[in-house]
């Protein structure tokens, strides 16, 4: 088969796409390094992938695809690569490379076949990326990109550069610079709304949302959800409503077992791969061994799902702590011990309230509403200064 056509019009998209390229672009990018020529990029739908792919090749001999066009899903991975490099490119950037059959094998064969040439791959879900990367972990490297954080959302709102600030010992000189350079709790307003996806510089955000929920639901899901039914999509998209609105932060298994029809199995999996294709986050309880497990606490994993749904307020907040710390690397577990805090960051324990819930035992509290940190008290906001 030739390729030349489709190459051609595969040039010409990533030409539109480079063009399109917005002026601002997220801070988080500058600090991921490439040590390898093999890369896989993963992060949620909607956070900048395909941005941040196209930053790196702009101006580079790379060509850029995306799998799911209908002319590339439509032929093999393997020979459309193998084309790429014969018209003498340096590399190959492959977008949501789960539409792509047998697209692992295929990766394996092109990075062994070229080995002076360059090749990503990139994906919503690192689900996706698990279930290839037998093949690949000793080739590629892998990065994710996280949800924005609240830093980043000033960066492309207002166009303001700010320090990274660790929460939980901050610098009150980085603090004072940055209460300077912007009106704090407006702004972490309108980002707890809007802010975690570098959508809102585009359309709608509402909407985007409701298409970036429904998107991972019916495009991703049944890729790792063998005989998927009607019955599972209804579920699922209900687990997301509730989770919005109830003020505790878990499901009923048995219930939604009995009303829905399904085995608790069948639960487990579609909660696991909701939590895997970033629609849900789990939080076990440290040393929580068990195969089956819905979990300690179950969290929006956007909180700004909660704002989009019309959803709790009190739960948004815990779920921002949970995503922050989690998105920065630290390891969340909830808390065994309610009465002394909610979760456990880093073996310091954490409790999470508004500006006058009482203090527990916590190590450090945090609060809304409230501008500077006081002693072990910590500021909402401070949270989205980690990266």
């Amino acid at each position: 088969m030739n390729y030349d056509s489709t190459i051609e019009i595969l040039s010409l998209i990533q030409e539109r796409n480079l063009q399109k390229l917005p002026r601002r672009l997220r801070p988080f990018y500058e600090r991921i390094k490439f040590k390898n020529r093999a890369i896989l990029i993963f992060g949620p739908r909607g956070v900048g992938k395909t941005t941040f792919i196209l930053s790196r090749i702009k101006n580079k001999s790379i060509f850029y695809l995306s799998t799911d066009n209908p002319l590339v899903s439509a032929v093999s991975l393997w020979d459309l690569g193998n084309a790429i490099f014969m018209k003498g490119y340096d590399g190959i950037a492959i977008d949501e490379v789960h539409y792509s059959k047998d697209w692992s094998i295929h990766l394996k064969a092109l990075y062994d076949a070229f080995p002076d040439k360059i090749i990503w791959a990139s994906d919503s879900s690192n689900l996706t990326l698990r279930h290839g990367i037998a093949d690949l972990s000793r080739r590629f490297s892998r990065i994710e990109i996280p949800l924005m954080s609240f830093r980043e959302y000033l960066a492309l709102k207002e166009g303001v550069i700010l320090p990274v600030i660790n929460p939980l010992s901050p610098d009150r000189k980085l603090i004072k610079k940055t209460m300077d350079s912007a009106k704090i709790l407006y702004t972490f307003q309108n980002f707890m709304e809007e802010g975690f996806r570098p959508v809102f510089l585009e359309w709608d955000y509402q909407e985007q949302t409701m298409n970036i929920i429904e998107k991972t639901l019916h495009g991703d899901i049944p890729f790792f959800v063998p005989q998927i039914t009607n019955i599972h999509f209804r579920l699922m998209n209900a687990i997301v409503g509730y989770l919005a609105m109830s003020k505790i932060p878990t499901i009923n298994v048995e219930g939604l077992c009995n009303e829905w029809g399904i085995s608790k199995v069948k639960l487990y999996q579609l909660l696991h791969v909701m939590d895997a294709t970033g629609l849900i986050r789990i939080i076990y309880h440290k040393n929580d061994t068990k195969t089956f497990s819905k979990g300690a606490k179950i969290f929006l994993a956007d909180p700004s799902f909660y704002s989009v749904l019309g959803g709790e307020i009190g739960t948004r907040r815990e779920a921002f702590v949970v995503a922050a710390f989690s998105n920065a690397g630290k390891k969340v577990f909830a808390s065994k011990n309610e009465e002394a805090g909610d979760f456990l960051v880093d073996g310091a324990v954490i409790e999470v309230g508004g500006k006058n819930k009482s203090k527990k035992k916590a190590d450090y509290v945090i609060r809304d509403n409230i501008d500077l940190p006081n002693r072990n008290i910590i500021p909402l906001w401070l949270l989205g200064f980690m990266y």
